[in-house]
């Protein structure tokens, strides 16, 4: 199975996903309440460590668990772990293979803390060494670039917290993620003759914030892998402290602009951009003044929550990659110098 045809599997997956295990999603919720965590220590790398970044507005804005990305280094090279006391402990790895990501797991586990493992492999170490799994079910993944891994761990994570809220508008609206993402599906045709445009692009930044920030690392993260262009992200804030500068005619600028409670800071920005830098767009949004700046505009469903919205712009950035890299001439299944899994210390 192709890089492409993973894509497009995205819908059913998570469709299943939220039928399937809608009930472990409760007992992770109902575990945390009865063991009374007091914030969230999460590990991860690569595009599991984006899917972090989502948990950590996620949890934090709807939850209010505060939650600490983890350094494993310490717990592997250093062997100087920190204390965890009150912490729910949190790994998040579509192989479940990566050493570092164990250590932290079964070391909260030594510390009496609840473990939790989010795989695509639950009998794999981080599975075994875990007391919960919330097995993603995403299938085998045979693209080395992750796509449908990473949407079934956001909405691995997004059930979680619908759970922990026990908000049944929640759930509702989780529903129709499928369906959203179907919708941007059919725009796969318009990004292909899209990326036309960005065949010599050699660097560009990509800006998102708040829940999207985890989207701006992903399609980042996406460029780098599949087409070898240097795309740096940032929060739109980060990005007015110095990186700005390198903005000038023509510079290539990729942003994620949903509506939401920072889409006016967005704006903004992008009007600047065009306006006084002369940037070239690159916008994902639902709202006609976010795209009217664009240069490239791909237009996302309308209605979509805030919080939900990155479990959809994602797939847009996929598409955008996918097409780029065949564009570029190079493979999209084979892209060089790394592997499916990656088992770091």
């Amino acid at each position: 199975m192709s890089l492409h045809e993973e894509i497009f599997e995205q819908p059913a997956r998570l469709r299943d996903l939220l039928h399937s295990q809608r009930d472990q999603a409760i007992n992770i919720a109902a575990a945390l309440r009865a063991r009374g965590s007091k914030y969230v220590f999460l590990a991860a790398r690569g595009t599991s460590d984006n899917a972090g970044r989502y948990a950590n507005y996620l949890w934090g804005a709807h939850n209010h668990l505060p939650l600490a990305l983890a350094t494993p280094s310490l717990f592997t090279f250093y062997n100087e772990p920190p204390r965890l006391d009150g912490a729910f402990v949190v790994g998040v790895s579509q192989s479940g293979k990566s050493p570092d990501i164990v250590s932290v797991i079964a070391e909260g586990r030594k510390q009496g803390c609840l473990t939790l493992a989010v795989t695509n492999a639950p009998d794999s170490p981080l599975g075994n060494a875990a007391e919960l799994v919330f097995d993603i079910q995403a299938g085998a993944e045979k693209a080395v670039a992750a796509t449908k891994t990473y949407s079934a761990e956001l909405m691995a994570l997004a059930m979680i917290s619908a759970a922990m809220s026990g908000d049944e508008k929640a759930w509702a609206d989780l529903e129709k993620v499928p369906g959203w993402i179907s919708e941007v599906l059919l725009l796969d045709e318009t990004i292909g003759r899209m990326a036309e445009r960005f065949r010599y692009m050699q660097q560009c930044v990509v800006l998102g914030r708040g829940f999207n920030y985890a989207t701006a690392f992903e399609w980042a993260l996406k460029l780098k892998e599949l087409t070898y262009v240097v795309a740096e992200p940032y929060s739109s804030a980060d990005f007015q402290h110095g990186p700005i500068a390198m903005v000038e005619g023509g510079f290539p600028v990729l942003a994620v602009v949903p509506q939401g409670k920072v889409f006016d800071n967005l704006l903004e920005m992008l009007t600047r951009l065009r306006e006084v830098h002369k940037a070239e767009l690159v916008v994902i949004s639902d709202d006609d003044r976010a795209l009217s700046l664009a240069q490239s505009a791909i237009r996302l469903p309308v209605g979509i929550p805030e919080w939900l919205t990155p479990l959809v712009t994602i797939v847009a950035a996929q598409l955008f990659a996918c097409h780029l890299t065949q564009v570029k001439g190079y493979n999209t299944e084979a892209p060089r110098s790394i592997t499916k899994v990656t088992e770091t210390h």
